[in-house]
């Protein structure tokens, strides 16, 4: 496993030569917005849809990235990963697109869904309890047993530079925002984030959104110690990760600041999306929309632009049908 405590923070024209590589290769995602979403929520809101790009999340910028930069030494194997999802899905139709085979650790809690898109895209999974400890411990045998690279989802610079081409696009579509919010699970969306609008648009505060119940990147933030996450009992299962050194050093640096939200707020906000605004959005994105919706980042008389993150729902268990069962 790599060790982040010796990598550097990527730099603001690391992030802006990582879009020029892939920008070809990623969709350029719509922004979108809404007169009933902003009107509950006190300013103007702007959606930088990623549910719309490949695989159905952002995760496909930063694997692409990683996956492109590997020298033909380092791919002639595989790629290999961990994920319960939307990484997994990413780094399976990269290495496919580069010719390569992909292996994937996935928690078997992982949604269904997830499971059958990264068989259809041809990766070979195997299973883990979901734990992190789990999930790691399988990825060494996987490892020790095909030789592949490991592409961690998000304690990697090349994922986190990837990442923040999403936040290069939203400003350049919309200079002019405030705030920019995005949820944090391992940390590389808001560290290619926070990044990205340090060097485009550096007046532009950025806040990480969480779930209460596991708010490890909240306390972390807060105490100014890494604190790995005590609970993955939350609806939003793409945040159920511990931030890494690498992914703590760069929101330490670059984001304002980090919130919560309850486990009621993010299936409301989710319904509430789905219900006026008519597009899909995964539990993980509806975190940053609760946490407008309840007060818990003022954007009165503001411009805020969130980072919809992905919309590969299990259309079997629905939060709002398991919630009120």
């Amino acid at each position: 496993m790599p060790n982040s405590k010796q990598v550097s923070i990527p730099t603001f024209k690391q992030v802006q030569k990582a879009y020029l590589k892939i920008r070809d290769k990623v969709h350029r995602t719509p922004v979108m917005k809404s007169q009933k979403v902003n009107e509950r929520a006190g300013g103007a809101l702007y959606f930088k849809c990623e549910n719309f790009q490949k695989v159905g999340a952002f995760k496909f910028r930063g694997a692409t990235h990683a996956v492109g930069n590997l020298s033909d030494e380092d791919a002639k194997n595989g790629v290999a990963t961990h994920s319960s999802g939307n990484h997994a899905q990413a780094v399976a139709l990269a290495a496919k697109q580069r010719g390569i085979p992909a292996h994937i650790v996935m928690p078997e809690n992982a949604p269904k869904v997830k499971v059958n898109a990264v068989r259809d895209y041809g990766a070979n999974i195997t299973f883990s309890e979901s734990t992190q400890e789990s999930r790691e411990a399988t990825l060494e045998e996987v490892i020790q047993k095909t030789g592949a690279t490991f592409i961690h989802p998000y304690d990697n610079p090349n994922i986190i530079m990837g990442q923040g081409s999403a936040a290069i696009e939203l400003l350049e579509d919309k200079p002019e925002l405030d705030i920019i919010l995005a949820p944090v699970g391992g940390g590389g969306l808001i560290s290619g984030t926070a990044i990205a609008a340090s060097g485009f648009s550096p007046e532009t505060k950025v806040i990480g959104t969480e779930p209460e119940v596991a708010n490890d990147a909240y306390l972390s933030f807060k105490t100014g110690e890494r604190h790995p996450v005590q609970s993955t009992d939350t609806v939003a299962d793409g945040l159920r990760t511990s931030l890494s050194e690498l992914t703590f050093n760069c929101i330490q640096q670059h984001v304002d600041d980090i919130v919560t939200v309850t486990e009621d707020e993010i299936i409301e906000a989710m319904r509430f999306i789905w219900e006026r605004m008519k597009i899909i959005i995964e539990p993980s994105c509806a975190v940053p929309v609760a946490a407008v919706f309840n007060g818990k980042v003022d954007v009165s008389d503001k411009k805020a632009g969130i980072i919809i993150t992905g919309g590969n729902i299990d259309l079997d268990h629905l939060p709002w049908q398991d919630f009120e069962n």
